[in-house]
């Protein structure tokens, strides 16, 4: 089936309208056929800035992904996710030792025009990447993905030494204009899912030296979109780049069979779809739901636990939409999250700390206190999985059959803290062993959710002769302090960088301490079953090692892990194409809209 752009169907679509109207038809007029495809979507937080080597935030790595290019990408339907060629010609070309990497970019991919190219058209070449990569180990960008390189490109120590955008090292080497080959220092069967993250999109030298510090406000990329309005933590606005490459969208196998439909409506065409995409900062909950349901925006993800009551039918066992929007033609799609909810607690705090077995006592009772039936069934209203383990359903590495050895049993937890000397004072809150008081601290957000999270650990812990306090501030500021080793103990979640256990297990590596691993567990039989995991692919021996790490978690208790959500989305009638991804942000680049019925349907809402 031939290619057509969406600009090419409307200009088509108009000229059959003005054909019909001189049939006496009656058929709308051509320009509303021309009217420009306007995708209304919304992000939960502000974004922080637009470059690809230092944003780390949600909201700024959707934004990201739709206007830098990586080397590959993920197929947008195919299940399991599976990688495919972005910017180059083919998959790369693997050598047998797994350690040499070969990649063929594409002829004729551009940048977008900007006054540091000096009026010319800026062509994408091999030494784009080098430079790109390059730029992880600059010192003076601090960025947070170079653990993604580090120690793992050949000879990259001498980057690390005394970082040169001109030092050459073996790791990264540009063979000719379109020819990028890449040398590890040792096999990473992950490696290559690095290169479909928006850390690794190509930047421009021009660009990144004209701007400075200052580059995260003037992103340049070679994107299906590009920025045309900004508005600081309230409005940004994407238009489709009209010099983005042919990209035309072909179903593989690997499709999944109940999304079948969806790759026959994208079959032939060319990407993106729609014109513009309006991006509103929305950070209230009851913002986000209400604007949706009055046709402010085409879809949302992850409805707050608190709002869900506002969407959902309580009187069915299964998620349901509630029917007076069923009968808008709205739909639910509940999509599994890859995404962990956890707690963490400070292994050198201390109190709390330590590996001894009344500190490892004091934990084990606090993640027995945790009431995961109470959180699912109320606070989740049925949308999250008890976790198991760090690792979430789909990806490589869980296990299904693996059940964790601590379930809520207060009585248990009462008992555990009675034997190891943590007594009953005359508050009616336990000291420590040596009888000095002890109180708990927990970090919390200042939300509606994280005050029902204090409750119900409140509750829990007090149950057991535990005193708590809680801390509310900033994410940002939590997370600054934890870093420090200064929080005590706090709720927070991953999402998945790619599909693979490795990006879980690395947040309990003793060598990441002060870095994602806020809980600065550093215990030597983790560490070195880690090491020996990470070089292995998805194997019956990484399994078992997985699971020995899986019980060293449960022993020692630096973490308590609660949930794995299930996201409710919702999409309004007229958006098509839409499906969730299930480790790429955004969508925007293969969905469409019928905008005659979205222009129907909000006329006729109330």
């Amino acid at each position: 089936m031939a290619a057509y752009s969406a600009r090419t169907w409307k200009r088509a679509l108009a000229a059959g309208a003005v054909a019909l109207a001189l049939l006496g038809a009656g058929a709308a007029p051509a320009a509303a056929a021309d009217a420009p495809e306007v995708l209304h979507a919304f992000l939960s937080t502000g974004e922080t800035g637009l470059d690809p080597a230092v944003a780390s935030d949600l909201a700024s790595l959707a934004l990201l992904e739709n206007l830098y290019d990586p080397l590959l990408r993920y197929e947008y339907l195919a299940r399991p996710v599976k990688l495919q060629p972005n910017t180059l010609r083919a998959m790369p070309q693997v050598d047998d030792a797994g350690l040499t990497y070969t990649f063929l970019l594409t002829p004729g991919i551009y940048f977008t025009p900007d006054p540091a190219f000096k009026g010319r058209k800026r062509e994408v070449t091999a030494e784009d990447y080098v430079y790109s990569l390059k730029r992880l180990y600059d010192p003076e960008l601090k960025s947070p993905w170079l653990f993604l390189l580090e120690g793992k490109l050949a000879g990259d120590e001498a980057l690390k030494a005394k970082f040169s955008h001109a030092t050459a090292i073996p790791g990264l080497q540009a063979l000719d204009k379109y020819t990028l080959r890449i040398r590890l220092s040792a096999p990473d069967p992950n490696f290559l899912y690095y290169l479909a993250m928006p850390a690794t999109g190509v930047v421009a030298r021009e660009v990144a030296e004209a701007y400075g510090s200052q580059m995260g406000n003037h992103p340049v990329g070679t994107g299906p979109f590009l920025v045309s309005e900004w508005k600081r933590s309230d409005k940004i606005t994407l238009q489709a780049n009209p010099d983005f490459r042919a990209t035309v969208y072909h179903a593989s196998a690997a499709t999944a069979p109940e999304y079948r439909a969806a790759a026959a409506a994208l079959e032939g065409k060319r990407l993106p779809l729609v014109d513009r995409i309006e991006v509103k900062i929305m950070e209230e909950y009851q913002s986000r739901v209400l604007g949706f349901l009055n046709g402010e925006f085409d879809y949302i993800e992850q409805v707050p636990e608190s709002m869900k009551d506002m969407v959902l039918r309580s009187d069915s066992a299964a998620p349901a939409l509630k029917p007076e929007l069923a009968k808008k033609g709205m739909e639910l799609s509940p999509f599994p999250v890859l995404q962990t909810y956890y707690m963490w607690m400070n292994m050198e705090d201390p109190v709390i700390g330590g590996y001894s077995r009344e500190k490892i006592a004091l934990r084990r009772a606090i993640a027995l206190s945790y009431n995961s039936p109470e959180d699912v069934a109320l606070l989740k209203k049925g949308l999250a999985l008890p976790a198991q383990s760090p690792l979430p359903p789909n990806v490589l590495g869980y296990d299904p059959a693996y059940r964790s050895p601590i379930a809520y049993n207060p009585a248990l937890a009462r008992a555990l803290l009675d034997r190891y000397g943590y007594r009953v004072g005359k508050n009616g809150f336990r000291t420590l062993p040596n009888g000095q008081p002890l109180l708990l601290t927990m970090h919390s957000e200042p939300s509606m959710v994280g005050r029902l999270r204090d409750e119900l650990w409140r509750k829990g812990l007090n149950a057991i002769g535990l005193q708590v306090q809680f801390k509310s501030d900033k994410k940002t500021e939590i997370i600054k302090a934890s870093r420090l080793g200064k929080v005590m103990m706090f709720e927070t979640n991953w999402i998945a960088d790619f599909p693979d256990g490795d990006n879980y297990l690395q947040l309990l590596y003793g060598p990441n301490s002060g870095r994602a691993n806020y809980a600065r567990f550093n215990l030597p039989e983790y560490n070195r079953r880690y090491e020996q995991a990470r070089k292995l692919g998805d194997t019956p021996e990484r399994r078992v090692l997985y699971r020995e790490m899986n019980q060293l978690i449960h022993a020692y208790n630096p973490w308590v892990v609660l949930t794995h959500p299930i996201s409710a989305d919702i999409r309004q009638p007229w958006l098509k194409n839409y499906i969730r991804h299930p480790v790429e942000l955004t969508n925007w680049r293969y969905v469409d809209l019928n905008v005659a019925e979205r222009n129907q349907l909000t006329k006729m809402a109330p």
